[in-house]
């Protein structure tokens, strides 16, 4: 009999934990497995690419409740003699305007505020995974009944002690803790040493085929631009270093190089990010894309790839580069050693922005280095497709 097995996850917006978990879902031997998805959020890109074997479940009642405008939630809740919805709806709104608060404290505060209105699934899984940190853990631990729970951890986050008593009581509910890097496991069980022995580490899958696949097909640059083409793909947030990005941009202009950097990502500081771009006349050189759900043609038709992140929990953009043999600059987050080895596949630099500038002048100055690093780069193992099999020993 095939086992029952459900993955939850906020969305499938085009981020790393989301191309991840499709990744892993694309690898899947579905004679084994019977596979439930649950999505806190509907109608993003890359639900498209989910497997056909795999069943999405209808959203939640809140799920659909949230999307309703102020008026019409008032309107159902009189309809329906049910007012709960509405009061934890209007409840959340009102803490998250009392000032500014990050992802982690939000997802705290939502579920604080919601998780009373939020369904029981009626179904008893074999394994229920939640694929990401905050709610999708919470949903699992307080919301399925299961043989066995496990959580993933994609971020590398420090906590106050206010979200570590809040995260501890969801977490106690699991089986075992995923890291998806050695260095996600040490910051993990630096903040939950009580977790030591059930921590254990499962790299974000990566099907070289697939993607090399991918890249000859889709759109990509359509501008004819001659010079030199800088990638960047990443949520638009603080984590990502688009501060840094943009100054770094600033000093290349001002060195006369041809050449525009591109973003594929979206996030909150968009308005902000374009009104630097603005402000620092970089309208011809920093160019933000959107998003796309096939990214690798992108990626394969740029001369350099460079993440200026704050913190990774892998860093799944460079492992695309990497596999389409691009030369990558990058910032020494937490987990970047994990795929990375300086002046070999690429090279790691400072966090700030004149280290970044002078690591992509380097690439473009030593054609020596650069040639050897693309060399490299194409004797290198291509993908890891053989983490599912620590994945099926996981699960059983």
């Amino acid at each position: 009999m095939k086992k029952k097995v459900l993955f939850v996850i906020d969305s499938l917006d085009c981020a790393g934990a989301e191309k991840s978990l499709i990744s892993l879902l694309s690898s899947l031997d579905y004679c084994n497995y019977s596979v439930d998805l649950m999505l806190f959020a509907h109608g993003h890109m890359l639900e498209e690419l989910v497997p056909k074997e795999v069943t999405i479940l209808k959203p939640l009642k809140y799920t659909d409740f949230s999307k309703m405008n102020l008026r019409n939630t008032i309107i159902h809740s009189i309809k329906n003699c049910n007012l709960n919805l509405l009061i934890s709806r209007l409840k959340y709104s009102f803490y998250i305007r009392l000032r500014k608060y990050n992802h982690t404290q939000k997802a705290r505060i939502f579920w604080q505020t919601i998780s009373k209105v939020i369904e029981t699934n009626p179904t008893i899984y074999d394994i229920a995974i939640s694929y990401a940190q905050g709610i999708p853990t919470f949903y699992v631990a307080e919301k399925i009944s299961a043989n066995k729970k496990f959580a993933w951890v994609n971020v590398s986050n420090r906590l106050n002690e206010v979200e570590k008593n809040f995260q501890q009581q969801y977490y106690d509910q699991f089986n075992k803790i995923i890291a998806v890097s050695e260095s996600a496991k040490e910051l993990f069980v630096e903040t939950f040493p009580q977790y030591f022995s059930n921590t254990e580490v499962i790299y974000d899958i990566n099907n070289a085929n697939s993607i090399i696949k991918m890249a000859g097909i889709g759109k990509s640059y359509n501008d004819n631009f001659k010079g030199l083409r800088i990638l960047t793909i990443g949520r638009l947030d603080k984590n990502k270093g688009y501060d840094i990005a943009l100054n770094a941009c600033k000093k290349l202009k001002e060195s006369g190089i041809n050449f525009k950097w591109y973003v594929l990502g979206k996030g909150p500081l968009k308005e902000k990010i374009e009104e630097q771009i603005q402000m620092d006349g970089l309208k011809n050189h920093f160019i933000l894309l959107g998003v796309e759900a096939n990214p690798y043609r992108f990626i394969k038709e740029s001369d350099i790839y460079v993440q200026t992140s704050r913190f990774e929990g892998f860093g799944l953009a460079i492992a695309e580069a990497r596999m389409l043999n691009v030369p990558v600059v990058t910032t020494r987050f937490d987990a970047v050693y994990n795929q990375m080895i300086d002046k070999k596949n690429g090279l790691v630099v400072d966090m700030d922005a004149e280290a970044v500038c002078k690591g992509i002048l380097t690439l473009i100055n030593d054609l020596e280095l650069k040639e050897k690093i693309v060399n490299y780069l194409k004797s290198e193992k291509k993908g890891n497709v053989e983490e599912i099999e620590k994945f099926y020993r996981l699960i059983g």
